[in-house]
């Protein structure tokens, strides 16, 4: 069975500084490259005065429009515009980001001359898009379902926001696939054994850091336990080095770029590169001409110094595994196997502490860290779709709730109704009562989270359940469902003993998520922004085709054969044609593409009869 589209299902690792698409095809996985020829694609957007930017083309221009260019949507999908962590990463980004209804963090940018704002979803869209576009010139025709994954401590909201993303991008999404299973399949496709086998996914990327205890047993892979931080990776030891360099250049200098996006940016580029170089050498030199005011800035860093920085940072990261290890009750001695995924998993420091960790056990890096996710979210597309073989259809998942699912009650207390490393898809039911006489409404409000006071948990929604018999308290009964998809995404029922009456909800209808409409509002803006890309594709082609053209005569003209032939007269005004048309292009940069047309087709109707007749 195919998908919808007719062709194969694709699956998409959506990251936080790069992405990666594969499709299952001929009995096996592509890892799809782009029109650069790279297997991974930057997670950046731009925006100027004349198109919209994906990938390669907008982190390539960064430097030159930092506050145009965006880059992170994936930490701020799901989130309020309050959270402290999205507080923290506004004073790093070069863009503007405020807050929006319902709290709701909106990215500011200059896009024709006017300013716009997206939210999270829109740009992470704009990104799936683009892998969208990448399948569908590597297949041939159009793709419509995916397979798109997120890390395994995304919460509810940042599920369905990575879902919301997938539909405004134009893709029917398939399922929501936990990153570390997906390179669990990645990992265990071809070591299929008898016996069960433990194993921990060590996945630590550029924004996101998660760890996943796995049992294999045959075909089948089942999620024990997960921890991590949805805000741990890549950018964060890179911010260390920035703000570090930002120092040094003070105390040398004398002079603070914090406020200075494109010294900034320049100089976070800069560290990047300096990050990866350390993962093979002990030390290395960042050299910015001009950082700032005409200085040169040049210094050198030190693996050891760069480890010093980040030393808190990678050691969280330990404490995460230590806990997902005490979850499932395992010890560390029954692993069979650690797998390491995520690019910043190269980093020796890091691989170092696991290593340890493990007492000195041998990591296993035998697949590739930066396309073993996309890898596994295509089999489990292919699977989906009935497209597999034998080698994987047999394959079972069987994944886990991040965070403890539950009802606030009176006071401030939670009562948990889905414990945390819950498998899903589940149902979970818990009885409750009316607490005050002759009540006729009553509300539930939804809780995520792991402290035993509710006001320190995330609070999903309330929903009121109206219409109940006046009645002494607690006579009125209540069965409270909470049920979890395939997807992990959480559906909430309450049904009235007495009334028999019920009343659902999913979470996507609280506050603060995407609704219907707005949804459908953003499918019409990216639409036009597809067409949008069309025209200046277009519009480019046309004037490309112009200037070769022009560029062609100019060039044919200046040969001995057609210039001894040409009388002077004729030379002459070609020449000045030639010239005119020249600065007729310079000057016509916004022009749209049919005038580009017109005008090629124009000059050609007056100059093909000239060369073809004294070329002759």
């Amino acid at each position: 069975m195919a998908g919808k589209s007719g062709g194969p299902a694709i699956g998409i690792d959506l990251g936080t500084t790069y992405s990666c698409v594969a499709v299952w095809q001929l009995y096996r996985v592509e890892i799809i490259p782009n029109d650069q020829g790279n297997r991974i694609t930057p997670s950046y957007v731009a925006f100027n005065e004349t198109e919209r930017l994906i990938g390669d083309a907008a982190k390539n221009i960064v430097a030159m429009n930092p506050t145009n260019t965006i880059f992170d949507a994936k930490r701020l999908i799901g989130r309020k515009f309050s959270d402290p962590l999205v507080q923290s990463d506004t004073k790093l980004w070069p863009f503007e980001v405020v807050g929006g209804e319902n709290d709701k963090p909106m990215i500011v940018v200059t896009y024709k001359g006017e300013e716009k704002q997206f939210v999270a979803e829109e740009i992470s869209s704009m990104v799936l898009t683009k892998m969208k576009e990448i399948a569908e010139s590597f297949l041939g025709f159009k793709v419509k379902d995916a397979v798109i994954t997120v890390p395994a401590y995304f919460n509810d909201s940042q599920r369905r926001a990575t879902r919301d993303s997938g539909i405004i991008s134009g893709f029917n999404v398939l399922r929501i696939l936990v990153e570390q299973t997906a390179a669990a399949i990645a990992y265990g496709l071809d070591r299929k054994s008898a016996g069960e086998k433990t194993v921990l996914i060590f996945d630590l990327g550029g924004g996101t850091f998660d760890v996943s205890l796995l049992t294999m047993a045959n075909s089948t892979f089942k999620v024990k336990s997960t921890a991590g931080d949805t805000h741990l990776g890549g950018e964060d030891f890179d911010n260390r080095m920035v703000n570090h360099f930002v120092q040094e250049f003070k105390r040398k200098h004398k002079k603070d770029i914090s406020n200075n996006p494109r010294a900034l940016r320049s100089l976070r580029t800069a560290c990047e590169k300096a990050k990866r170089n350390l993962s093979s050498m002990v030390h290395t030199t960042i050299g910015i001409d001009c950082l700032y005011d005409g200085i040169d800035f040049d210094f050198k860093i030190t693996r050891a110094k760069f480890e010093e920085l980040n030393k808190n940072l990678f050691e969280d990261c330990i404490r995460h595994v230590d806990k997902c290890l005490k979850d499932a009750e395992i010890d560390k001695g029954s692993i069979h196997d650690v797998v390491v995924v995520g690019g910043s998993t190269r980093i020796p420091k890091v691989q170092q502490l696991l290593q340890d960790f493990f007492n000195g056990k041998e990591l296993c890096k035998s697949i590739h860290p930066d396309e073993a996710v996309a890898f596994g979210a295509a089999v489990q597309a292919a699977i989906l779709t009935g497209q597999g073989n034998h080698k994987i259809q047999d394959l079972v998942l069987c994944d886990v709730t991040p965070l403890s699912l539950g009802l606030g009650t009176r006071g401030d207390e939670i009562t948990v109704v889905v414990p945390r490393n819950t498998a899903f898809p589940t149902k979970k039911k818990v009885e409750t009562v009316t607490i005050l006489d002759d009540q006729t409404s009553a509300q539930f409000p939804v809780y995520e989270g792991e402290r035993p006071r509710r006001s320190d948990n995330i609070l999903l929604g309330t929903f009121v359940f109206s219409g109940i018999p006046p009645a002494p308290r607690g006579t009125e009964n209540f069965n409270v469902c909470f049920d979890i998809d395939a997807n992990g995404i959480l559906t909430v029922f309450a049904e009235n003993k007495t009334s028999n009456r019920k009343n659902s909800i999913t979470i996507s209808d609280f506050k603060g998520m995407l609704s219907k409409t707005e949804i459908d509002r953003m499918l019409k803006e990216a639409e036009r922004f597809k067409l949008e890309d069309e025209e200046h594709k277009k519009k480019f082609e046309e004037r490309n085709s112009l200037e070769n053209y022009v560029y062609g005569v100019r060039d044919t003209l200046m040969t001995t054969e057609l210039a001894s032939n040409l009388p002077a007269n004729y030379a002459k005004k070609l020449e000045d044609e030639i010239k005119c048309a020249i600065e007729w292009l310079d000057e016509q940069k916004m022009a749209e593409a049919c005038v580009f047309e017109n005008k090629r087709e124009e000059l050609q109707s007056i100059w093909d009869p000239v060369i073809t007749k004294f070329l002759a």
